[in-house]
């Protein structure tokens, strides 16, 4: 996924600075030891403005993230909403990807200089037409079970923490290596957890199964699909899943904000289903894509307008 250079400006501390121009310093403690938090925001064009999917979903979660590593976020949850929202209309954009990002400053260094640093929040947006091959969609892709165990801390797996991402672009590039799309990682009680960065599910016998979070992400996009599949009389069960329960599963798709709900085919040299996207989450990812775009006045309050 590329930048997209269309984009002009990036918010910084409470105000907007030219999208190229807008800098780190090279000390940045967050730079040096991780510490800090993010979101991942989807926009989409509606048939009257553009509007943002559960975007106080997303912020609680940023500020909730901050909480747990005791970094205090110097705005309200309601003064970051109005951010985002003024970064797609200065960008002027009613549908893309919207990246709110907390880090520390440079003003101190070392392990002990938390409490020394200024705590920075930025907003920047850009246009995100797919994140993986459009085609995608509906041929599915390729995953392999990935070398690179879960994080067994769930404050790393459970939180968009700045530094434990190490793991699942370890456990991607190995996958990309082996020429599948993506990896599933496997939890220290040996059950498949998620993706590198996707919640995972799977149907069988008509039943739709994922894992339970006790050392993954309970995403966004995650619980919008339980809940959508419930309001569609699906049969949803969090549950451990070993991962012969994957490789012997009719569907499979991950969800997240960047892969909104994207079928599996194929588990390492096992095909899933018919090696297509399978009727279920075919259902589920049309009704999905009604939601985010305006088309369903049932789910209208996970809508933000910009």
């Amino acid at each position: 996924m590329f930048l997209n250079t269309d984009s002009k400006y990036i918010w910084l501390n409470g105000s907007f600075q030219p999208f190229d121009d807008t800098k780190v310093h090279i000390l940045s403690h967050t730079l040096h030891y991780g510490l800090g938090v993010f979101e991942g925001v989807r926009a989409y064009e509606t048939e009257s403005s553009g509007a943002i999917f559960r975007l106080q979903d997303h912020t609680s979660r940023l500020f909730e993230a901050a909480k747990k590593i005791n970094v205090t976020i110097p705005y309200s949850q309601d003064e970051i909403n109005e951010v985002q929202k003024e970064a797609l209309v200065k960008n002027n954009l009613k549908e893309g990807y919207i990246r709110p990002i907390v880090f520390l400053g440079h003003e101190s260094m070392g392990l002990r200089a938390k409490d020394l640093v200024s705590v920075n929040v930025a907003v920047a947006c850009w246009e995100w037409p797919s994140y993986m091959d459009p085609e995608a969609r509906k041929k599915g892709i390729s995953i392999i079970k990935s070398p690179y165990p879960q994080m067994d801390n769930p404050l790393y797996s459970n939180n968009k923490i700045i530094g434990t991402y190490v793991n699942s672009i370890m456990a991607l590039h190995d996958a990309l290596a082996k020429n599948a799309d993506e990896a599933i990682l496997i939890d220290k009680n040996g059950f498949i957890s998620e993706g590198s960065g996707e919640n995972l599910f799977l149907v069988k016998d008509s039943i739709l199964h994922t894992p339970k979070t006790d050392f993954c992400l309970n995403g966004i996009t995650r619980q919008s699909v339980i809940k959508i599949a419930q309001d569609l009389g699906m049969e949803v069960c969090e549950t451990d899943l070993a991962f012969e329960a994957l490789v012997e599963a009719d569907e499979a798709f991950f969800s997240g904000t960047a892969v909104e709900i994207t079928p599996i085919t194929k588990v390492n040299e096992t095909v899933i289903g018919n090696g297509f996207i399978g009727p279920l989450t075919e259902l589920l990812q049309s009704k999905y894509s009604e939601i985010i775009c305006g088309r369903d006045d049932r789910y209208s309050e996970w809508l933000t307008v910009i």
